[in-house]
């Protein structure tokens, strides 16, 4: 029992000092950042794998939402009279909340799991303190290209996977429950503001942040050698989960708050 609470109390240590690194980082990257240092190539490549390399992961995982969203509303709402709105429901539930924390879910697994095991390795085998005797630094040549990378491609896939979703929902929608695909995107257009789809630029790009700092914080704190790897690899994508979770409340609480300006025809 002592043992078990001691090991406890020490992996709550860990974890703890764990975050505090994480944000120590994040503040490192964003002074690195205002001072111009960024590896374009590494950033280009990382991109690569960020975007082209999750591109279908993304879109298969969106569509297929989107059926099932339509298979579970569609019917009820035709029940009461409402299938004409259908497409709204869809179109804001996917712009709003399903694709981005999905999409970024998606890229949590993929390629925050990746950045923790690649920079995991790399800490264990002594190369990042061979980049310190080559001068050069860890933050400039691994973390910031991945941040950038999925800052920058994360809204883009999140964009992507939006309309898949919602091509999904129209085949549906239309080969089930003979909602024809002009009232499905009628529908979609007067629900879905322009901001509807600012803030879902918004919180992808703060997912991708989160997902990048987690996953390369936990890959440089990475000891232990090979088991310490895989260790950082799985709570690196445990820790990126929550994260998403836990932001995507409080940026829904500060984007979505007052009435909604949705008309139904």
């Amino acid at each position: 029992m002592t043992q078990s609470k001691r090991s406890s109390n020490q992996g709550l240590a860990t974890l703890s000092g764990r975050t505090f690194s994480a944000v120590f980082l994040a503040g490192q990257i964003l002074w690195h950042l205002l001072q111009g240092r960024i590896h374009r190539r590494n950033t280009i490549e990382q991109m690569w794998q960020v975007g082209p390399g999750s591109l279908s992961l993304a879109l298969v995982t969106a569509a297929f939402v989107g059926m099932v969203f339509t298979i579970q509303v569609a019917r009820e709402f035709i029940y009461f009279g409402a299938g004409s709105a259908v497409g709204g429901v869809l179109a804001i539930s996917l712009t709003r909340e399903l694709v981005p924390v999905l999409t970024s879910l998606v890229i949590a697994g993929r390629v925050g799991s990746a950045f923790a095991a690649e920079i995991g390795t790399m800490k264990v085998t002594e190369q990042i303190d061979a980049l310190y005797v080559l001068k050069t630094d860890p933050v400039d040549y691994l973390v910031t290209p991945r941040l950038l990378a999925c800052t920058i491609m994360l809204p883009i896939l999140t964009l992507l996977s939006l309309l898949t979703g919602l091509g999904g929902g129209i085949i549906i929608a239309n080969s089930f429950y003979n909602i024809s695909p002009s009232v499905f995107i009628n529908s979609s257009r007067n629900f879905l503001q322009v901001w509807d789809v600012v803030s879902a630029l918004i919180k992808s790009a703060t997912f991708g942040a989160l997902i990048a700092v987690i996953g390369c914080s936990w890959g440089l704190t990475t000891t232990g050698g090979a088991k310490g790897v895989g260790q950082s690899t799985t709570t690196a994508v445990v820790m990126s989960t929550l994260s998403i979770f836990a932001a995507n409340f409080f940026l829904s609480l500060l984007l979505f708050r007052g009435t909604g300006q949705a008309k139904i025809n």
